[in-house]
């Protein structure tokens, strides 16, 4: 068989599906789960090999363009193919997918209540998941999207805690309800115009009215804006992170929150330019002010997994940033930042995890002290946080600097307005390492807690879960050190999705694009976008 024509994708996503539905027919004799948690690592070990063998072959790094290219025709009567592609939005997700998911099955290695259904649905999620990054048919995409929800909802209803109905419910309804816009956008885009088409590159190549761009996009952001999540449509995220385990905490974190960012930058910017040229100063104002409410907020907060929670909402306001920043350096920022975020979330999640395990409470006043009964959890959990709170060396502060240089020589603004939203952004910056330090103070060094410090539980990290951070640290600290390693899968894609953006924008449109430097002479424009 030809290796260039074979299904790659359509495999990757199938695979873990296909044998999710092979789990009932393991047998179990002492009904703890453990073949079946031996066999969906091996699954989830195979299907990443198979991810990264299929970037490292059959990917071309240079290229802009779609490519593993599948399409077959599903159900032709309504138009519904299942075409698959990957290019450089979607490669870095759907490698950070395998990778996270991969390491969410290890973590969840404690799991024993009903472990049948428990992988089924983690091994569904990560077909799903990479469906969402690869799918090119929009009416698809909308399917895959809502059905990758069930299984987070199960994973909160039946392993969270004590008020996990409730925060399952919300996230459904937050979820499933916004859901509903992607639907309405996909049919009126599909339906507008002499031609009735789902495909996304088809979409990208419709000359659609000014005035139905924005009612679409307005649609579009408000779904991606709930999942992202984008402030006020947020509050769905610290009460499912308050509830869910570990492993599901990885998931939300490392990929969830990604899926709302990649795909405000495949349909709103990608495929909306005119609208998105309207609406960039909107989401720069949003994502300051996730920026600093999410941090304010999460300098507040008494619970754990609250404040890690938050401190998620908070970073990826940078997102928004990077995206709305019309140069090509932010907008590769803006990528760099959800994949480094989805590494580092993770890892500090599954902190948590492993420390409520041991000290059986999530509240800052009941711990303390317990630094020098777990000194590797206590040094891991610094790592971690060093990474959340961009430090050099690191790939959150890439990531963030990025986004900080690519908007700051952006010439689609005004010198005032980069420099208010520039220093709001730096407020935020400052305020993450003193929540997170003050943290890791109360944790590890506060007054102690006799009964917890004198508890037998209270047992340092098992190699298990010290290589599970291992492995999520070696990939922070490489992008921190060498960028490239992840901005080159992306990179020819960034570059031409900018200049789409900027085409947008008359007085960008014949403007050079500024590549994180002001080249002497290059005229600062105050914001013009196309007029009603």
């Amino acid at each position: 068989m030809d290796l260039a024509t074979f299904p790659w994708l359509t495999t990757i996503i199938l695979f873990p599906l296909v044998a999710a539905a092979a789990i009932p027919l393991i047998p179990d004799p002492k009904g703890q789960g453990r073949p079946i948690r031996w066999y969906s690592l091996v699954i989830g070990l195979i299907d990443f090999a198979l991810i990264v063998y299929t970037f490292s072959t059959q990917y071309d790094l240079s290229s802009s363009e779609l490519q593993l290219v599948e399409v077959y025709n599903w159900i032709p009567q309504l138009g519904l193919q299942w075409s698959l592609g990957a290019d450089g939005l979607s490669m870095p997700l759907i490698l950070l997918t395998g990778f996270v998911t991969t390491l969410a099955i290890l973590a969840a290695w404690p799991v024993t209540l009903k472990p049948r259904l428990f992988y089924f649905l983690v091994l569904a999620m990560y077909g799903g998941q990479i469906a969402v990054f690869a799918v090119q048919d929009m009416l698809v995409f909308f399917l895959v999207w809502e059905l990758e929800l069930l299984p987070v909802y199960l994973l909160l209803a039946i392993w969270g805690g004590y008020k996990r109905q409730y925060a399952a419910t919300k996230f459904i309804l937050y979820t499933a309800g916004s859901s509903l816009f992607i639907l309405v956008a996909a049919l009126a885009m599909a339906f507008y115009g002499d031609t009735i088409t789902f495909d996304m590159r088809a979409l990208g190549l419709k000359e659609f009215s000014l005035s139905f761009e924005l009612l679409v996009y307005g649609g579009l952001l408000i779904a991606y804006a709930v999942k992202l999540p984008i402030v006020p449509l947020h509050t769905w995220l610290p009460d499912a992170h308050g509830e869910a385990t570990a492993p599901v905490h990885m998931l939300l974190a490392g990929i969830l929150l990604k899926m709302g960012g990649y795909a405000l930058i495949r349909m709103n910017a990608e495929m909306l330019p005119q609208a998105h040229a309207l609406f960039a100063p909107a989401l720069v104002i949003l994502g300051v002010v996730n920026i600093i409410y999410a941090a304010l907020t999460s300098f507040a907060q008494r619970n754990l997994k609250r404040k890690i929670a938050y401190s998620s909402i908070s970073h990826m306001g940078f997102v928004l940033i990077g995206i709305a920043s019309f140069t090509d350096l932010g907008l590769s920022g803006a990528v760099l930042q959800m994949v480094s975020h989805g590494l580092i979330g993770a890892s500090l999640f599954f902190l948590v995890g492993a420390t409520y395990d041991r000290t059986h409470t999530l509240i800052l006043e009941e711990m303390g002290g317990v630094g020098q009964k777990m000194p590797k959890i206590f040094a891991m959990f610094t790592a971690c946080s060093m990474a959340s709170l961009a430090l050099p060396g690191m790939s959150g502060f890439v990531a963030e600097l990025m986004v900080f240089v690519g908007f700051a020589t952006s010439d689609a603004y005004s010198l005032a307005f980069r420099i208010i939203v520039v220093f709001l952004a730096a407020v935020g910056v400052i305020l993450t390492p003193i929540y997170l330090l003050s943290m890791l103070r109360e944790i590890f060094y506060g007054a102690e807690n006799k009964d917890l410090t004198s508890h037998e539980a209270l047992i340092d990290a098992e190699p298990r879960e010290v290589f599970i951070i291992a492995c999520l640290l070696v990939p922070i600290i490489g992008i921190g050190l060498y960028p490239k390693i992840i901005t080159q899968i992306y990179d020819a894609k960034t570059a031409q999705l900018t200049l789409r953006m900027r085409g947008a924008v008359p007085s960008l449109a014949q403007a050079p694009v500024p590549m994180g430097s002001s080249p002497a002479g290059m005229t600062t424009h105050f914001y013009q976008a196309p007029q009603l």
